[in-house]
């Protein structure tokens, strides 16, 4: 078997990966804030990880390796948009509207990823299924001395874990206090403290816990969930590397403190960000647009993962129309060779590829080798391994060809009215309706209902219509 190496960033160090159990080889990844649609740069992690899972299925097999990742489903900012269509007049609790806000943003998430060729992870939870987890591991860290709780809120106390805090992402606390917008407020003891619990109002989404009324901070949502469905020792942990600070090292103080004999995540991998047009993406450039801006617009889902993959995850990605239009004609010109060829297995190259820190570029080179090798059935079986639909791209291909074999059918119909009305106009003239009888019988004989009156003429298919029969005729 191949020896997978992947970059860790805590070490800051390419490593040959080693599970901690070959038959049960565990990763969890930070998924969405459901408030709105996910935007092309949410999709980036989804597709990095994607590969990820399919590259580790392949090593140690699909019933060994479990894939959690979670849906973040209490926040503000989904409160928000709850809150707005209160007002707007919707009918419902607060509450219940945040729920059904919720429940709608998964259902648009879990379609798009879809759509982009996403297998789903093994596990999905919502952070609002584990809130009693959390309380727990909160009283935890409270017990050990790591936590406190102060007017309604319990904090992380940074300083019982300062000299490893910051550590993933290279920074000292003193750093981070001086470069980061950190909440001032009167019941935290050091500036970098967090919020493991907070107060709730009535009327949004609360639960009952040893400090009243309140909801979890947004850092001990990961580390509750994958403890509970990975247990203190994991393999591998991912996200952007806009999480690394502060959500990731929040994660780690957590976690190593309440669970002190386990390791948390053995490695870290964190994909870089996304540019549109060589800046980065967001609405005050109108720049700004979600997954399925982009499906709306006729842009397959197939197209989007394959600019994705064209560079490698620890490099920042740009996303330019030109790059999705060459990724279309390629991948067109590459399903083509489906209908006549046999899907073989994946090349042994495009594994190795893949095997080196996730090198999709690689991969994606690897592709076009094998094409001008004339090695379609590789070529084919890397393309499904990679995650391209090739069932699904064989109906959208069906249903273009049919809709364009329909254009010509209905091009050759106005072809062969224009002739008969030409041919019957004459035949008036002249009397001689030989021309008109003669276009009657082919039409006839292709299939076609022939209909003349004094309004004109009328050409309806029949059930035996065959437009190829309109070619002959002359």
């Amino acid at each position: 078997m191949t020896t997978i190496k992947l970059h860790n960033t805590r070490t800051r160090t390419k490593e040959d990966f080693v599970p901690i159990d070959p038959g049960n080889v565990r990763m969890y990844v930070c998924g969405p804030t459901v408030y709105d649609r996910a935007h092309l740069g949410n999709a980036r992690p989804v597709v990095v990880f994607d590969v990820l899972y399919r590259l580790l299925r392949h090593a140690y097999g699909a019933d060994h390796v479990t894939y959690v990742r979670n849906f973040t489903d209490v926040d503000d900012k989904i409160n928000a948009t709850a809150l707005a269509r209160k007002q707007a007049g919707a009918e419902g609790s607060l509450e219940q509207l945040v729920q059904e806000r919720s429940d709608e943003t998964i259902g648009w998430y879990l379609h798009d990823m879809g759509a982009l060729g996403a297998m789903e992870p093994t596990e999905m939870p919502r952070a609002t299924q584990y809130i009693a987890q959390m309380i727990t591991m909160i009283e935890n860290l409270i017990s050990r001395g790591h936590a406190y709780a102060a007017e309604g809120h319990v904090m992380f106390a940074v300083d019982s874990w300062k000299e490893d805090y910051g550590r993933l992402s290279g920074r000292s606390v003193d750093d981070m206090i001086a470069g980061a917008r950190v909440e001032v407020a009167p019941y935290k003891k050091n500036p970098m403290d967090f919020v493991l619990w907070k107060p709730s109002t009535d009327e949004l989404p609360g639960w009952d816990s040893p400090w009243g009324r309140g909801r979890p901070g947004w850092h001990i949502e990961c580390s509750a969930m994958s403890y509970e469905l990975l247990g203190e020792s994991f393999d591998i942990h991912g996200g952007g590397n806009d999480l690394m600070f502060p959500h990731h090292e929040n994660e780690i103080a957590q976690s190593k403190c309440a669970h002190p004999h386990g390791e948390f995540a053995r490695v870290w991998m964190h994909n870089e960000m996304l540019q549109v047009e060589g800046k980065k993406m967001s609405k005050s450039l109108g720049n700004f647009f979600t997954v399925h801006d982009l499906l709306e617009q006729g842009v397959p889902g197939e197209v989007i993962r394959f600019v994705f993959l064209q560079t490698h995850y620890r490099k920042p990605m740009d996303w330019t129309e030109k790059k999705a239009r060459e990724a279309r004609s390629t991948l067109g010109r590459w399903y083509s060779l489906m209908f006549d060829n046999e899907f073989g297995e994946v090349d042994s190259k495009v594994i190795d590829a893949l095997s080196d820190d996730l090198n999709t570029s690689a991969a994606i080179t690897r592709l076009y080798e094998l094409e001008k090798n004339g090695e379609v059935s590789a070529l084919l079986g890397s393309l499904k391994f990679l995650g391209f639909d090739m069932p699904a791209f064989k109906r959208h291909v069906e249903s273009q060809t049919q809709h364009l074999l329909s254009s010509l059918d209905n091009g050759l119909l106005e072809q062969a009215k224009h002739k008969l009305e030409k041919a019957r106009s004459l035949a008036l003239r002249s009397k001689d309706f030989s021309e008109v009888d003669r276009l009657k019988a082919a039409y006839i004989a292709a299939g076609l209902e022939v209909r003349m009156s004094k309004e004109g003429v009328e050409l309806v298919r029949g059930s035996g219509f065959d437009a190829t029969k309109l070619e002959g005729v002359e």
